[in-house]
């Protein structure tokens, strides 16, 4: 854990704010990749996780992008509401579970509103590396873009496309720019989730393959719960078994009898859960595992998924 101070709040868009975050102590920051997050400790006792926007070399600040979401857990609402420069707040160390691909010769990059945030550092990365890639960034309008600015004095700003509902003829033609996948390309999307679908099944209808296309949700879909039943979970290591209600998680109930598995966003959408599965079969209801994966069966998100069998053995 890192305590750091609010050391800028600046407003980057409507509903939109930045903070910098700068180490209460003076000391360097961690170092982090481009696509990293950090979790953010909130009043409350919420924790949230949040991408870090600015460059990847920076190591006296991070800087992260927040849209003030009504319909949010509380997280949103607590910062734009009670967090202001001179506060001090508790971080994790930077993870990465949306890093770019070492072997990519060329980067498609696209945002759907606040899902700019990681495709930000990104660019800045790639960009100073001389890489080739484009950054297509949708907005419903520029009041609600953020960022533009530094993105349109930016020394990629040419390699920039700009898309807003309200503009007529700059909507994102996918098809188009993802026509004609070549090995050495890669893609990657963050945003909303029905902004990630089109630009999802967009690759996979131009022949992308799995490997080459990554994702990072913020948020899952609402689930329909109402047909939610039990099943026992297994532990390897001791064979002690637990039934896990229709109303529970399998990390609450393994919780509530001591068995701690890190979690995170508690949605299935970080990963940080992910745990394996030597017997049985999950039904996944995560967004952070491909589709490859899910038909594998041998891992699954237990903050969020159930079973389909009667018992799922876990490697715990």
């Amino acid at each position: 854990m890192i305590e750091v101070v609010v050391t800028a709040r600046n407003d980057e868009a409507l509903d939109i704010c930045s903070y910098e975050l700068s180490c209460a102590k003076g000391n360097a920051l961690p170092a982090f990749s481009a696509g990293a997050h950090i979790d953010v400790h909130l009043p409350g006792g919420l924790v949230r996780q949040y991408s870090l926007c600015n460059h990847p070399e920076e190591r006296h600040r991070y800087l992260i992008g927040v849209l003030k979401d009504r319909a949010s857990r509380g997280g949103s609402l607590a910062l734009h509401g009670h967090v202001q420069a001179g506060a001090r707040l508790m971080i994790s160390e930077p993870r990465n579970l949306f890093a770019l691909a070492p072997e990519a010769r060329r980067s498609l990059l696209f945002a759907g509103g606040i899902g700019i945030t990681p495709l930000l550092s990104m660019a800045e990365h790639l960009a100073q590396r001389g890489d080739a890639f484009e950054l297509h960034y949708c907005a419903r309008s520029r009041e609600r873009a953020a960022f533009v600015r530094r993105l349109s004095a930016s020394p990629f700003a040419a390699q920039v496309h700009l898309h807003f509902d309200e503009e007529p003829g700059s909507a994102l033609d996918a098809a188009r720019v993802l026509s004609n996948p070549q090995p050495d390309q890669h893609v990657y999307v963050c945003g909303p989730a029905g902004f990630m679908q089109h630009v999802l099944d967009s690759a996979k209808a131009q022949g992308w393959n799995d490997a080459q296309v990554h994702r990072e949700y913020f948020a899952a879909a609402p689930q329909d719960t109402a047909g939610d039943g039990s099943f026992a979970v297994r532990l390897a290591s001791s064979g002690q078994e637990f039934q896990i209600p229709a109303d529970k998680s399998v990390v609450q109930v393994l919780e509530s009898h001591g068995v701690e598995i890190p979690v995170s966003c508690e949605q299935g959408v970080c990963g940080t859960c992910l745990t394996r599965v030597l017997e049985g079969v999950p039904e996944h209801r995560d967004l952070f595992l491909t589709e490859a994966e899910q038909a594998a069966n041998d891992q699954f998100t237990p903050c969020c998924s159930r079973a389909r069998s009667a018992v799922l053995v876990l490697d715990l």
